[in-house]
């Protein structure tokens, strides 16, 4: 712990001038592992856990005192908890005096940790930060780090050899443990840093060599000055000293906005931070983090200067000046207007434009051969170009990629003499460069904001050190053609270009470098039908890339392929869709979709009248190809919940519906697959089974596609939560083919789905019984073991639900099922919790099986499960808990064994969580049977606990609250404590109920109450005596005689008042 507390996590000063560990998720991760490793070192060290330390480790703890076990192996006073276990001294082992806690060895500190269960973590970091060198007083100063690990262990290898005194063995072999648990918060550290690393210090030197050029003292600049406050760079291309950079950090920078005073910040891997500034006197800088961490330098002045914001928004000039590729841009346009002969839709341009450019061309000429060719400021701002180059380019391969940029430049201005050039770039190229420079500059800052659960993010590459491939050059000499041919030679250079295997990363990379990604969006918004399908072609090609897809979504891409698709020629459109398709991967890419009114064109696509015919003409074919690739956009684009609700409205359903009934699996594939992610939502749970959809799916789970059959079983996982859904899938026959997949177990995706929709199907009681008659649960059985927690989760949740007959039960018993659900309960996976508990509880109804689950341990992990911190798993553990105490040999025995288990349940009565507090009143219903353990639960506090619970309206809580009183008065005072805690008023009320079930519980819990007078009277002014009247008639017996009993009770008490008051 020693290096990995002082290296890896990470400190901070607080108010009071002490340090403590920052509130981060690197901290969260390594004080976790240290809670483990604590928690654990006793049950895997038990020697070691003994070893009493050099000096007690000491700190303030937030703990009651009664997370102590009630005495059990703790001595208690009104200051002071004390452990019964002591040193060979007499030195006591743990104690807390006046919140002060100090602990010696290993097993104590284990014990602590146990007992301040979801405060573990808590107590952990007020220990570490109390004590800094945890080894020095573990084992003693001479185990400390000072002069270096490596030689400090080789110092202490060699003290071993001379000395075999079994002290200093001992601590040797806890100097090892503890050296190996400081490796791996190291590793753990290293890892964590990789995995969030964005920035590095070519993307930074990027961004502020772009944001200098729109700094001064001018009114329209955004800032005054932005300047390193280091001249120097080390060979990584970082400016922070090397001290600082093993932090992550790269550079300091001094920022004078307009508007407020100087900013010092700190550029670091993880992002951008205010630090403290300029130290008084000194030439060195307060490196403490003082702000918030920001993605970059942009989104940082955006929080701190509001002058900067106005700024930015009210500009839409180029940012950073003209760049080459718009010179490029603006020759080709001269060139373009003096050929003569071409279609005037592509050049729109007035004899005055023509000289005025003409004038400034040749200076823009002698500006491009000084000048290195650079991207447009919209690649720029996208978040490709911050750091591809030093990701993507050796030092050589740079080299030669400026050379070749180079002799672009050079002989570009030959072609403004070519007849025939013309710039597809230049094509309604305002609105792709200029007109959005100042949006997208603002969703650097606001898509950075943005946490999005299902977000792809780019994947970074590293150097590579060999040269690129021809097709890298390939491909960068046809961009030359796209940017400066004619409509022919773009044409013929597109068609060249998916000759190319652009699925290769070399020929992706050499799209994104050479700008033809722009060059292709910008063509898409030109009036040549050909180029506009080239362009498609290519970019539904490249688009199945992550960052390719980003770069489009970036450049307005997706606005121009919504506009194309009320284009109508049939193929254009076609490839729209299914480029849309590709790139609507990520949130923001689906919500332009939606904004720019792309669904309900989409939905469109879908009308065909052609949906039924088995044999197509040339025409239906072309219209079910449209719909296809409309309905594989909107299964793109129905991962959002507007987007469905968007889809709804434009009439999706029924369009839908209509495609479900055809044959042709190309397109039942991506209509399946947007009713299996729609099906989440309730109101088209209710359309898929009124709209007769069930038939269709369950029809194609006889199919053999099996991608098909993944998304139709699916579609029924999520649609089988409603009752009538369950019953329809049983009707059209879809019960047998979801058991015969269940074969298939090589396709994990497939089985995930189909488990699914067996358990939900499993549901209902009809299902179960053709189950049982298909041998599912058998099937079912044989995959517990190898299966991914995915595939676990729905197998364990199908067999909970067919245990609910005893005829299930024993068969789970014959195929050895009961061990492999036990093992489980060790899990982590809250859902797989939830649902083994189950399982295990339905299970521990028979007999027999509850004799294997006991001598599996099976009801101490259950016991251990109500100490997770999800109230799902609580509730699911203490349901399964009853089963097993009613059924269990010797129950009372049991429950004793279980050190603090009762203390546990009766503190679970103080959850918030409804689910929680009835199924623990259940439990306490089936312990109070005991009378020794209702007599430990008294003394616990369960009868103000339970009282407390009274007032609710919750009618299952009620019944079980109801039959745990009852048990509870059996046990001395209880009854008039109940009474004192005024607990039977609202008793009262719950006769007024419509469940009988509660009735029933009630007036037994009433007429166990009743035995005490003053109870009695308590009842009878609350009304209870006509309530329970009415009640002696039912058909209940128990019902009858409880209620009898109670006015029976209270009739008694009446009399012998007046007796004693008449005589």
């Amino acid at each position: 712990m020693g290096v990995a507390l002082s290296k890896a996590a990470q400190w901070t000063i607080a108010d009071c001038g002490t340090e403590t560990l920052e509130i981060t998720p690197l901290n969260e991760s390594l004080l976790k592992q240290i809670v483990k490793f604590a928690v654990n070192f006793s049950t895997r060290h038990p020697q070691e856990a003994a070893f009493v330390f050099r000096e007690p480790l000491e700190w303030e703890t937030q703990l009651d005192y009664s997370v102590f076990g009630g005495g059990e192996s703790y001595e208690f006073s009104e200051t002071t908890v004390q452990s019964e276990d002591k040193g060979e001294d007499g030195q006591l082992l743990h104690s807390i005096t006046t919140s002060t806690v100090r602990v010696h060895n290993f097993d104590q500190l284990s014990r602590f940790l146990q007992n301040a269960m979801e405060k573990k973590l808590m107590e952990a970091q007020t220990c570490l930060e109390a004590n800094r060198e945890p080894i020095v007083k573990i084992l003693g100063p001479e185990y400390g780090t000072v002069e270096g690990q490596e030689m400090s262990l080789l110092h202490l290898l060699d003290k071993l050899e001379n000395d075999s005194n079994p002290e200093r063995v001992m601590k040797m072999k806890i100097f090892l443990l503890l050296r190996q648990l400081d490796l791996q918060l190291l590793r753990s550290s290293l890892k964590h840093i990789s995995e969030h690393i964005r920035l590095n210090p070519d993307a930074i030197n990027n961004e502020v060599n772009l944001l200098k050029k729109i700094s001064g003292n001018e009114e329209d600049t955004v800032m005054e000055s932005l300047e390193y406050t280091s001249d120097y760079i080390f060979s990584n291309g970082c400016r922070a000293p090397p001290w600082r950079q093993v932090h992550g950090e790269i550079c300091y920078l001094v920022i004078k906005p307009h508007d407020t005073d100087p900013l010092c910040i700190t550029c670091s891997a993880e992002g951008v931070f205010l630090n403290g500034g300029q130290l008084k006197g000194k030439n060195d800088i307060d490196y403490e983090r003082k702000s918030n961490v920001y993605k970059d330098i942009v989104t940082f002045l955006r929080e701190r200067s509001p002058r900067f914001v106005e700024t930015m928004a009210k500009q839409k000039y180029n940012i950073f000046k003209k760049t080459t590729s718009e010179k490029t841009y603006k020759r080709m346009e001269v060139a373009d207007a003096k050929v003569s002969g071409q279609s005037k839709n592509l050049y729109d341009f007035t004899e005055k434009t023509v000289c005025e450019k003409m004038k400034s061309s040749a200076a823009r000429r002698r500006s491009i051969d000084k000048k290195k060719l650079e991207p447009t400021i919209q690649w720029k701002n996208s978040r490709l170009f911050a750091s591809h180059r030093s990701k993507y380019f050796s030092d050589k391969a740079a080299k030669k990629d400026i050379e070749e940029e180079g002799r672009s430049s050079a002989e570009s201005p030959e072609l403004t003499k070519r007849d025939s050039g013309i710039s597809s770039e230049s094509v309604k190229m305002q609105p792709a460069s200029k007109c959005k420079t100042s949006v997208r500059f603002e969703e650097l800052s606001e898509s950075s904001s943005e946490t999005e659960e299902d977000e792809e993010q780019p994947v970074c590459r590293h150097e590579r050190n060999t040269d690129l491939p021809s097709e890298y050059w390939g491909i960068q000499k046809l961009a030359r053609y796209l940017k400066g041919g004619n409509p022919t030679a773009t044409v013929i250079a597109l068609c060249f270009m998916r000759h190319f295997n652009l699925a290769q990363e070399p020929c992706k990379l050499a799209i994104r470098d050479s700008g033809c990604l722009e060059v292709l969006i910008n063509l898409l918004d030109t009036e040549e039908i050909k180029c506009q399908i080239g362009s498609l072609k290519i970019l539904k090609e490249i688009s199945q890339n992550t960052l390719t897809r980003h770069a489009i979504a970036d450049l307005g891409g997706l606005e121009i392929m919504v506009k194309i698709l009320d284009s109508p020629d049939k193929d254009l459109k076609c490839l729209a869709a299914e480029t849309i398709a590709n790139v609507a991967l990520f949130k923001q890419a689906r919500r332009i979709v939606r904004q720019h009114g792309g669904i309900k064109k989409l939905v469109g696509l879908l009308e065909c009248s052609s949906v039924r015919s088995t044999s197509l003409t040339p025409y239906q074919a072309t219209d079910t190809e449209i719909a296809r690739c409309g309905a594989l956009a909107l299964w793109s684009c129905s991962k959002d919940i507007k987007n469905k609700e968007e889809i709804r409205k434009a009439g999706g359903i029924p369009l839908l519906a209509r495609w479900l009934k055809c044959s042709h699996a190309n397109i039942l594939t991506p209509v399946v697959g947007t009713l299996q992610e729609c099906a989440s939502e309730p109101s088209y749970r209710l359309a898929i089974r009124t709209e007769g959809m069930i038939e269709n799916l369950v029809k194609n789970l006889s199919g053999e596609n099996e991608e098909l059959q993944m998304l139709c079983a699916s579609a029924i996982f999520k649609c089988a939560e409603d009752k009538e859904t369950r019953d329809l899938v049983r009707q059209h026959g879809g019960l047998q083919p979801l058991s015969i997949l269940l074969g298939n177990s090589e396709n994990k995706q497939l089985l995930a789905a189909v488990t699914g929709a067996i358990w939900k199907c499993a549901i209902s009681g009809e299902n179960v019984s053709k189950f049982r008659e298909y041998k599912t649960i058998e099937t079912l059985v044989g995959l517990l073991t190898d299966q991914s927690e995915e595939v676990l989760v729905n197998v364990i949740g199908a067999l909970a639900e067919c245990c609910q007959e005893p005829v299930n039960r024993a068969t789970i018993r014959k195929c050895d099922g009961i061990p492999p659900l036990v093992n489980l309960l060790t899990g982590t996976n809250q859902a797989l919790l939830v649902n083994v508990t189950k399982a295990v509880g339905a299970c521990a109804i028979e007999p027999e099986n509850m004799m294997i689950i006991d001598r599996l341990d099976g009801v101490r992990l259950l016991w251990s499960l109500l100490k997770n911190p999800n109230p799902d798993v609580q509730a699911s553990a203490a349901w399964a808990i009853c089963p097993c105490i009613e059924n269990a040999k010797d129950a009372g025995e049991m429950v004793r064994s279980f050190v603090g288990g009762l203390e546990l349940v009766v503190n679970l009565l103080k959850s918030k969580n409804k689910e929680v507090l009835t199924s623990v009143c259940a439990a306490i219903t089936g312990i109070a049977k005991d009378e020794e353990n209702l007599a430990v639960i008294t003394e616990h506090g369960v009868v103000p606990l339970l009282s407390k619970l009274t007032n609710t309206n919750n009618d299952k809580l009620r019944r079980h609250l109801a039959e745990a009183i009852s048990q509870c008065c059996t046990w001395g005072r209880n009854r008039v404590t109940f009474g004192e805690t005024k607990a039977i008023a609202s008793l009262v009320r719950y006769l007024k109920s419509n469940d009988p079930s509660v009735h029933r519980a009630t007036a037994q819990a009433l007429y166990q109450l009743s035995e005490d007078p003053n109870n009695c009277i308590t009842m009878h002014e609350n009304g209870a005596v006509k309530l329970l009247l009415a009640m002696v008639g039912s058909t209940d017996e128990t019902l009858q005689e409880a209620a009898a009993g109670c006015i029976a009770n209270i009739r008694r008490l009446a009399l012998a008042i007046e007796k004693a008051k008449y005589g």
